[in-house]
C-alpha cells in the first residue's frame, strides 16, 4: 500500500473536459487538444473481414511460403511446411502489422491463420 501511494504521488494526469454544447459533444484535453478513447466495441474496433484480409497479407508475405496456399483455414506447419521459428517470426509479424503485443503463452499457441484471425480479431488494442 505503501508502494501505492507513493508512486501515484508522482503520477500527473491530465484532466479533459466534456463539451456538451454543439451538434456533438467533444472531450478536450489539458491543452485543448480532442482526445481520442479506445474501445473494443467502439467505431475504430476492426472488422473480422480486415483482420482476415492483413493476416492473409502477412502470412501470402513471409519468403518461405506459397502464396496461392494460404487462406483463412491454413495451419502454418501441416499445411506450409513452416518450422517452429517460422512461426515465431510469423506471429511477430501479425505484433507489428496490428501494433499489439501478443504474450508470449497466448503466442505459442497461434499456429494457423484461423487461429491468428480469432486472437487479434477479438484483442481490444489491434489497429
Amino acid at each position: 500500500m505503501a508502494l501505492r501511494a507513493a508512486i501515484l504521488r508522482h503520477v500527473r494526469v491530465p484532466i479533459q473536459t466534456l463539451t456538451l454544447t454543439g451538434p456533438k459533444p467533444q472531450v478536450r484535453g489539458p491543452n485543448g487538444g480532442s482526445l481520442r478513447f479506445l474501445s473494443s466495441h467502439g467505431d475504430d474496433h476492426l472488422t473480422k473481414g480486415e483482420v482476415i484480409d492483413r493476416v492473409l497479407s502477412v502470412v501470402k508475405s513471409f519468403p518461405k511460403v506459397d502464396p496461392s496456399k494460404v487462406d483463412p483455414d491454413v495451419h502454418f506447419q501441416k499445411d506450409l511446411g513452416l518450422d517452429s521459428l517460422d512461426n515465431v517470426e510469423i506471429v511477430m509479424a501479425l505484433e507489428e502489422e496490428f501494433k499489439l503485443e501478443i504474450p508470449d503463452k497466448e503466442a505459442d499457441k497461434i499456429d494457423s491463420c484461423l487461429l491468428a484471425i480469432e486472437y487479434i480479431y477479438n484483442h481490444p488494442m489491434a489497429g
